[in-house]
C-alpha cells in the first residue's frame, strides 16, 4: 500500500515545526506503508528522516534540508544572504562572506552585532556552538575603511541629523559614478536645512525650553510654510527635494534620480531594429507631462543696474533685439529653505543677427577665450538673456506689455532653446546614476510690464522638457508661440507617445496627446531681482565698448582702449581701469597683441581685488606694449599717453566713431563734417 502526499511551495509542517525544502517547489512523497505506519495519514518529521529521499519527477533527493540555514549579512554596500548548515565551521563560512562580497580572507571583519561586538572569527567551531541560528543578520565591516556603525542604513532615521545625506551617499558609492558636485551642492548638503520657530505666545502651552506642534523646527520641503511665504513659493528647492527623498527610515537607500531617455534602448537583439522590429525591452515609456514640484535655481540677481542697462543700451539705439550670456556664481539663496541663487555679475554678448522679432547666433571663435577668462576670474556660466522688446509711447519711454497670462510667457521655440542650453550645462548630481540631473542654467527675458516698463523676468524649462529636447522630440508650432507639439514616430526616428492632463469644462482630469502642447507645463518661473546695495565684481567706473557691437558703431581696437585709457585720471588706481570684462576679453583675444598666456596675474588681482599685483603686472613688458600701440594708433609718440600721471589725452574724434546731432547718422572717425547731412559735428 502507497502513501501519496504533495508538498506545496517547498514547505512540510508538523506541530509548528517548519522544514525548509529550498530546492523543491512541487514534490510528492511515496512512502510504504510499513515505513509510515498504516494508522497514520502524515508521516512524522523523523520519518521523513527515516526514508531519506524525495521523489520529484522521477528524480530522488535527499532530504537532510533541516541542517541548511539562511544566515543574512548587511555591508555597507548592502545585504546579502548566504546559504550555510548548522554543521558548517566558522572559517568555512567566512571564505563563503569573502566570495560573494569580493573580499580576501583578511579584508573584513564580521560581527553579531552592530555596535562591532561578538566578532566572528575563522575557527573550527561550528556555526550551532556559535549560537548562529536560521535567518540571523550579521554585520560585515570593511578592515581599509573602518566605517562606524553610523554607515548602516538600516539606522532609524533623525531628520534633525545633518548626516543624513552624507551616509545614504555611502550606500549608493558603488553604483553612481564619482563626479564631484558644484561647491554650492556641497555647501548646502552638509546644512541642516531645519525651519526654526519661535514660541508662539498664544498656542504654545510649555516653558521656554520645551517644543510642540506650534513651534518644533520644519522640514525644509514644507509645503504649507512654502505656500505662508510672502510671496508664495509655488516650487522647493532642489535640496529641500533631496532631502524628501532621502528622508524615512532607509534614509534614501534606495532613491536614485534617474533621467528621462525618449529614445530607443541599444544592443536588443531578439528583433530586428527599428521600423522593422520593436519590443518591450528597448521601447521608451511614455510620458505624461507634470508641473515639476521643485527648481535648481531659486532666485537670480544683478549685482547693479549697470550691468543690464549697458546690455539695454543695444535695443535702445538700434531698436533690435539682443542675447547674451550671464556669467557669475551660485550662491545661498537664505529666503529659502537651502535655496540657490544665481549672481549675475557681467554679461557677454556673442556674435548675433538681430532685427526687431528675431535673433540668429553665429559661430563664436572666442567662446572657449571667454570660458577661460571668467574660470579664472572665480565666474562660470549660469545663463542667457534676452530682450523682447517694443517700444509703446516713445516720448515718455514705454514699452509694450506683450507676454502675459492671456498669451505666453516663454514660447515654444525659446523653451527649446532654454532646454537646448540646459542640456549643454547638467548639473553634477551624486544621486544619479548618469551622474548628473536637470541643469542650474537659468533663462532671462527682458521684456515689457504691467506698468509698460522694462521688466526682468526669470525661467528655466522642467527635465521633462529637457528630455524632449536633447532626444528631438519637440517642436515649435508654426502660427502659435504658446504652443509646442510631440514629433510623430517615423522610420528614421520612434518616438514615445507625450501626454499632458488638462481639466474639462465640468473639472475633471482628462488626458491629451501633446499635438498641440501647451508649454507652460514645461516652464518654472524663477524671481529676478536687484539688490538695495549694489555690488561689483568689476569695479571700473568707465566704460570701454562691448564686443560684437560693430553695427552701433562700437568696436574693440586698440583706438578705443586708447580713448579708455586717456579718460582716466591721475588718482585712479590701475586695478580700478582694468576691472572691466570687456576690457580683458579684449585684451586676450585681440589680433595684434594678445595676453593670453601672460595674464593670469592681472586676472588674480582682479578676482582678489588686489592692487599690489596689478601694479606688478602694470610693470611687465606685455603692458608696455600695449601702451606703445595706443600710442601709436592714437597719433602721439610714444611714452606720451600718460594717464596715471595725468598726461594729455587723446582726442575723442580721432579714435571713435560720433553720432551726428541733427541726423544720428554715425560717422567714421577724424571727420569733422557728417557724411549725411553735411552739417558741422558741434
Amino acid at each position: 500500500m502507497l502513501f501519496t502526499q504533495t508538498w506545496f511551495q517547498g514547505f512540510y509542517f508538523e506541530n509548528d515545526r517548519r522544514l525548509a525544502a529550498t530546492k523543491i517547489h512541487v514534490a510528492t512523497l511515496t512512502l510504504t506503508a510499513s515505513a509510515c505506519g498504516t494508522s497514520r495519514n502524515v508521516p512524522s518529521y523523523s520519518e521523513l528522516q527515516k526514508l531519506g529521499t524525495v521523489q520529484e519527477s522521477g528524480t530522488a533527493y535527499p532530504i537532510n534540508m533541516a541542517e541548511n540555514i539562511i544566515i543574512r549579512v548587511q555591508s555597507p554596500e548592502g545585504m546579502k544572504k548566504i546559504t550555510s548548515t548548522k554543521r558548517e565551521t566558522a572559517a568555512a563560512f567566512l571564505k563563503k562572506v569573502a566570495k560573494e562580497f569580493g573580499f580576501n580572507s583578511n579584508g573584513f571583519s564580521v560581527y553579531l552585532n552592530r555596535n562591532k561586538t561578538g566578532e566572528i572569527l575563522s575557527q573550527n567551531k561550528t556555526l550551532s556552538l556559535l549560537k548562529i541560528k536560521h535567518g540571523d543578520m550579521l554585520f560585515l565591516f570593511p578592515s581599509s575603511a573602518g566605517p562606524s556603525s553610523e554607515t548602516m542604513d538600516t539606522q532609524p532615521h533623525s531628520s534633525s541629523s545633518s548626516s543624513s545625506s552624507s551616509s545614504s551617499s555611502l550606500s549608493r558609492s558603488h553604483s553612481a559614478p564619482q563626479i564631484p558636485e558644484d561647491e554650492i551642492d556641497q555647501y548646502l548638503s552638509k546644512q541642516e536645512g531645519k525651519i526654526y520657530r519661535n514660541r508662539d505666545p498664544q498656542l504654545c502651552r510649555h516653558g521656554p525650553m520645551g517644543k510642540c506642534v506650534h513651534c518644533v523646527p520644519l522640514e525644509p520641503f514644507d509645503e504649507d510654510y512654502l505656500n505662508h511665504l510672502d510671496p508664495p513659493v509655488k516650487h522647493m528647492s532642489f535640496h529641500a527635494y533631496i532631502r524628501k527623498l532621502t528622508g524615512g527610515a532607509d534614509k534614501g537607500k534606495f532613491v536614485a534620480l534617474e533621467n528621462i531617455s525618449c529614445k530607443i534602448k541599444s544592443g536588443c537583439e531578439g528583433h530586428l531594429p527599428w521600423p522593422e522590429g520593436i519590443c518591450t525591452k528597448c521601447q521608451p515609456s511614455a510620458i505624461t507631462l507634470n508641473r515639476q514640484k521643485y527648481r535648481h535655481v531659486d532666485n537670480i540677481m544683478f549685482e547693479n543696474h549697470t550691468i543690464a542697462d549697458r546690455f539695454l543700451d543695444f535695443w535702445r539705439k538700434t531698436g533690435n533685439q539682443r542675447m547674451g550670456y550671464l556669467y557669475g556664481r551660485y550662491t545661498e539663496h537664505k529666503d529659502i529653505p537651502l535655496g540657490i541663487r544665481a549672481e549675475v555679475a557681467a554679461i557677454y554678448e556673442p556674435p548675433q543677427i538681430g532685427t526687431q522679432n528675431s535673433l540668429e547666433l553665429i559661430e563664436d571663435p572666442r567662446a572657449a577665450a571667454v570660458e577661460e577668462i571668467a574660470a579664472k576670474l572665480g565666474l562660470r556660466k549660469v545663463g542667457w538673456i534676452f530682450t523682447d522688446l517694443l517700444s509703446e509711447d516713445t516720448r515718455i519711454g514705454t514699452v509694450r506689455y506683450s507676454r502675459n497670462k492671456d498669451s505666453y510667457f516663454l514660447s515654444a521655440e525659446e523653451c527649446i532653446t532654454a532646454g537646448h542650453f540646459q542640456n549643454q550645462h547638467a548639473n553634477p548630481c551624486r544621486l544619479s546614476p548618469d551622474g548628473h540631473f536637470g541643469s542650474k542654467f537659468v533663462t532671462v527675458v527682458a521684456t515689457g510690464g504691467p506698468d509698460n516698463q522694462v521688466h526682468f523676468e526669470g525661467y528655466q524649462v522642467s527635465n521633462q522638457c529637457m528630455a524632449l529636447v536633447r532626444d528631438e522630440c519637440l517642436l515649435p508650432c508654426r502660427d502659435a508661440p504658446e504652443l509646442g507639439y510631440a514629433k510623430e514616430s517615423s522610420s528614421e526616428q520612434y518616438v514615445p507617445d507625450v501626454f499632458y492632463k488638462d481639466k474639462d469644462k465640468f473639472g475633471n482630469d482628462i488626458t491629451y496627446l501633446a499635438r498641440p502642447l501647451p508649454v507652460e507645463y514645461l516652464i518654472i518661473d524663477i524671481t529676478t531681482t536687484f539688490p538695495k546695495d549694489p555690488v561689483f565684481t568689476f569695479s571700473s567706473t568707465l566704460r570701454f565698448p562691448i564686443e560684437n557691437r560693430d553695427a552701433l558703431g562700437e568696436t574693440q581696437d586698440f583706438h578705443s582702449l586708447a580713448t579708455y585709457l586717456s579718460q582716466c585720471s591721475s588718482s585712479l588706481p590701475f586695478l580700478d581701469i582694468v576691472s572691466d570684462f570687456h576690457l580683458l576679453i579684449f585684451l586676450v583675444t585681440n589680433e595684434v597683441m594678445p595676453l593670453r598666456d601672460s595674464i593670469g596675474l592681472l586676472l588674480d588681482a582682479v578676482k582678489t581685488s588686489n592692487e599690489e599685483l596689478a601694479q606688478t603686472w602694470k610693470k611687465s613688458e606685455q603692458w608696455a606694449t600695449i601702451e606703445q600701440l595706443c600710442s601709436t594708433v592714437g597719433g602721439q609718440q610714444a611714452g606720451s599717453l600718460d594717464y596715471a600721471m595725468g598726461g594729455p589725452s587723446i582726442p575723442a574724434s580721432s579714435s571713435a566713431m560720433w553720432s551726428c546731432l541733427h541726423c544720428t547718422f554715425m560717422n567714421q572717425p577724424g571727420t569733422e563734417h557728417c557724411e549725411m547731412c553735411s552739417l558741422p559735428r558741434s
